[in-house]
């Protein structure tokens, strides 16, 4: 399983909200740059980033800070937030991004995720983000009338190399991962599942990896890292020994 701490970028600044509120972010660290670096000396292989405010605006509003986290990290990293078009994609895949995380645009034009998906082969994931299973949009301001396993069955096949999904009632939270339906979505889908929100220690990781069924291929680490109830040595090991 990989590990993708996560750095949330709001005004420029490396956030954790709860529940998707914007309204609720507590600021980690100033300098996103900074914290990119921290995470790679602390072993993880890959980041997690997500443009808050550009996810609300459909436009990339932190771009700075992304570049400068780029340039402070060789791990890859994969980006989420207002990224809305081909353009956008292509874009970010120039300026270094490894992988970038389409949500709204999954929702609103699923054949735009298809093209890119077949025109940049293993750089272009899903983010689906539900809200007592419902699909949340728009930076989850708006909860849309499509079941996040009915959209995750819309890219089967279509060459989208992940899913990430977030029950958005547990992010930020520590309340502990939804393992039953980030499996229950596993299951339904032959696309890799990225488990994302609420977990909230490394028995959270365990438990992951030890349901029946299909595996579930990373978790994202955002608010349990900050706050120490997650060390990053116990996190990365147990991922390593609860492997299949």
């Amino acid at each position: 399983m990989i590990l993708y701490p996560a750095i949330d970028l709001k005004d420029g600044q490396c956030v954790r909200l709860l529940h998707g509120d914007m309204d609720k972010a507590t600021v980690f660290n100033n300098s996103p740059a900074d914290q990119a670096a921290r995470f790679q000396a602390d072993g993880f292989s890959w980041l997690h980033v997500v443009d808050l405010n550009g996810a609300i605006e459909g436009r990339a509003v932190n771009g700075p800070a992304v570049r400068a986290i780029l340039s402070a990290t060789s791990n890859p990293v994969q980006l989420g937030g207002g990224i809305r078009s081909i353009a956008n994609i292509e874009t970010w895949l120039e300026a270094g991004i490894s992988r970038v995380i389409l949500g709204t645009i999954a929702v609103r034009d699923p054949q735009l995720v298809k093209d890119a998906a077949r025109r940049f082969p293993g750089k272009v994931a899903v983010g689906i983000d539900a809200r007592d299973g419902m699909v949340a949009v728009e930076g989850w301001v708006e909860t849309s009338t499509l079941s996040a396993i009915d959209l995750a069955r819309r890219f089967e096949d279509a060459g989208v190399s992940a899913i990430i999904f977030t029950d958005i009632a547990r992010d930020g939270a520590l309340t502990g991962v939804n393992v039953e339906a980030t499996g229950t979505l596993a299951d339904a889908v032959t696309i890799p599942i990225i488990a994302s929100g609420g977990v909230a220690s490394v028995q959270d990781i365990v438990d992951l990896k030890a349901r029946k069924g299909a595996p579930i291929s990373g978790a994202i680490l955002g608010r349990s890292l900050y706050s120490g109830a997650v060390k990053p040595a116990e996190a990365l090991k147990a991922a390593e020994l609860a492997a299949c």
